[in-house]
């Protein structure tokens, strides 16, 4: 069972999607749960199929305290690098919490510290605490919507699909199309890239 709050403090989890993609943001989401809260099927979202994200998100929507999303998207990811970026997303997903966070729990092993609020870094967190898996599921599933969305104009990218992740068939589309204004352009997204002309 995974613990739903390490301190007695109001506590936010964070977590991103979207570090490894060739095209698209990097998301992330931050939410602060009830401390009464159990959720049995409440995890990693890449432990959970696409049914149950979004089965999990509209509980973990009803049922939060407080919840937020946010995007940074390629033309920042490439001016400040995804690492950056990444932590950029966690700090405007906290912003938007309509409360402010005691204490905050990131998922992974890096973070800025965040207006001075105390901070634990904690590794596969996603996977041993209920509010970074309901940031990840979060995260994860606004994601993926705007993937679909964008990829309408792009069906050949197969973004429906793959979400901007490099597949196969997403390379295969990068090698005969050429990318798209929605990669990044500090990323390899062909094995062996030279020169690439962005659309």
């Amino acid at each position: 069972m995974l613990s739903v709050q390490l301190t007695s403090f109001l506590e936010a989890g964070t977590d991103e999607a979207g570090r490894g993609c060739l095209a698209g943001p990097v998301s992330a989401a931050a939410v602060i749960l009830p401390s009464e809260i159990n959720v049995p099927l409440l995890n990693d979202s890449k432990k959970l199929t696409e049914k149950q994200r979004h089965l999990l998100r509209s509980v973990i929507e009803e049922n939060a305290i407080s919840y937020a999303v946010a995007f940074v998207y390629q033309e920042e990811i490439d001016r400040i690098n995804i690492l950056n970026a990444s932590i950029h997303a966690m700090h405007l997903a906290i912003e938007k919490l309509k409360i402010k966070p005691e204490y905050i729990l990131v998922d992974g092993n890096r973070f800025s510290p965040f207006k001075k609020i105390p901070y634990k870094c904690i590794i596969r967190g996603d996977g041993k605490y209920q509010n970074i898996a309901a940031a990840s599921i979060l995260a994860k599933t606004y994601r993926d919507e705007y993937m679909e969305k964008i990829g309408q104009s792009f069906p050949e990218y197969k973004w429906n699909n793959n979400k901007g992740y490099p597949t196969h068939k997403h390379r295969a589309a990068i090698k005969k199309y050429g990318p798209t204004q929605h990669h990044r352009k500090s990323f390899k997204l062909l094995p062996n890239q030279t020169n690439i002309i962005f659309k």
